[in-house]
């Protein structure tokens, strides 16, 4: 009967979103961080200490989104001096912009980073191709979310496909070992030209908790420029979808 059917689907509720620049997420929510510097530094120091990937700074005070696993434990170490927003909109053009000082309002995104092609060439209909270089699929399937039914980001022509030939460009996802490196520029090479390669989460940013392990080999990111740092452990369909936008220029943060 269809009867029961439109019951599920009515309990279930609208859940399109109509304008993705509107989107506002939970309080709970773990984004950009907003660092106030105090006569004591003690807390901060002992926050340092236990960051398992080194993302804090006491002198000077900074916070490394792009080492940054969202935890939050600083937070609850250092309430006075560090306290996590829900703003999502964190990734940038430039790996720099990625750290946090005090006084920051917001992460800029460095436009002037962006190359003229990118906008120029792929505003209407952009393909990527992403591939997991020793991920834990928490970020892919992030990534997978932001093409559902809820954020439907083909609507603005993004979407993944299953071939590097059909791509414009890379987005990897994981630390980068080194049984994924010559896959990963296999992939990277079939791509035609002009491309671009977008950095999701965390481990891919800086190596996460995996960066001084052996069996990572992030030569990768010496040898290609990146176009696009986006933080999070794991990111954000929203952060993902602001930061391409921002990247095509579709917006300005």
């Amino acid at each position: 009967m269809i009867f029961p059917k439109i019951k599920v689907l009515h309990s279930h509720g609208w859940q399109y979103i109509p304008d993705l620049n509107a989107v506002e997420l939970t309080e709970e929510f773990r984004g950009r961080p907003v660092l106030t510097p105090t006569a004591d530094m003690r807390d901060v120091e002992a926050a340092a200490k236990i960051c398992p990937t080194k993302a804090i700074s006491v002198q000077p005070f900074s916070l490394d989104l792009g080492k940054c696993l969202f935890c939050g434990e600083c937070a609850l170490r250092a309430p006075k001096n560090i306290r996590f927003t829900n703003d999502y909109k964190i990734g940038s053009a430039s790996r720099e912009a990625l750290i946090v000082k005090p006084g920051d309002e917001r992460v800029e995104f460095c436009h002037e980073q962006v190359r003229e092609e990118i906008p120029a060439l792929f505003d209407k209909a952009l393909k990527l191709r992403q591939v997991s270089a020793a991920g834990d699929a928490s970020v892919e399937m992030e990534l997978n979310a932001s093409g559902n039914v809820n954020f439907d980001f083909g609507r603005y022509g993004v979407e993944f496909v299953a071939s590097p030939r059909h791509a414009d460009g890379v987005v990897i996802t994981g630390p980068i070992s080194k049984n994924m490196a010559e896959a990963l520029d296999i992939c990277y090479k079939s791509i035609p030209e002009p491309k671009l390669v977008i950095v999701c989460g965390s481990e891919a940013c800086s190596g996460g908790l995996f960066a001084e392990s052996k069996a990572i080999n992030r030569e990768f990111l010496e040898r290609y420029k990146v176009d696009l740092w986006l933080p999070g452990t794991p990111t954000h369909p929203m952060t993902f979808i602001d930061g391409v936008m921002n990247l095509l220029r579709k917006k300005s943060r």
